[in-house]
């Protein structure tokens, strides 16, 4: 039976959100096409027709991935900029954001992945970078030693380095610990 137009897109969309989420808890080689596919609701044969390699799909929801992570920080933003820098700030080092690794923040579960990974990948994860330092340097205040972009920079770092070592220890008490470290640093300026 032959797929309509529409139907063929919204399945490859399916594809890509699913792969994001997969992704992002199991790691670009955690999971094969099969498997994606398969938690997708698809036959492994459609693959081949909607993407040109799994790098290809690595790359799309990748970007899946950072627009969602844009999409919930753009959510935090207000007039007020310390407000939305608190709230940016609270949302990102949460116990909820931390156990949620297939939902959350692309930087910090797929960065290590990207980086061994092709050109391709690392160009969309750049691109998501930029965007979430623009959104970063709009809200930090700098005292005039250090430029807004510099202290995007350090503010995203401590936020992202943060995560991935709260996710990283077994002990709940020094995962939360080092959120509210991170916090704590970043809007103590």
């Amino acid at each position: 039976m032959k797929v309509t137009k529409e139907k063929a897109e919204e399945n490859r969309r399916q594809v890509i959100e699913t792969s994001s989420r997969l992704f992002r808890e199991r790691g670009f080689d955690g999971v094969g096409v099969n498997t994606l596919m398969q938690a997708a609701g698809l036959t492994h044969g459609g693959f081949y027709k909607q993407f040109e390699s799994k790098d290809d799909l690595i790359a799309k929801a990748t970007k899946a991935a950072l627009d969602d992570t844009a999409k919930r920080m753009s959510s935090a933003i207000g007039k007020d900029k310390r407000a939305s820098l608190e709230k940016t700030v609270g949302l990102y080092l949460s116990e909820q954001h931390r156990d949620g690794v297939s939902e959350g923040c692309a930087f910090a579960a797929l960065g290590p992945d990207v980086a061994r990974h092709g050109v391709e990948v690392r160009k969309v994860m750049q691109r998501g970078v930029e965007d979430q330092l623009a959104v970063l340097e709009s809200l930090v205040e700098t005292d005039g030693e250090i430029s807004s972009r510099e202290e995007a920079i350090a503010t995203m770092a401590t936020m992202v380095g943060a995560l991935v070592l709260a996710r990283s220890v077994e002990n709940a008490a020094l995962s939360q610990e080092i959120l509210n470290a991170a916090a704590k640093s970043i809007l103590m300026k």
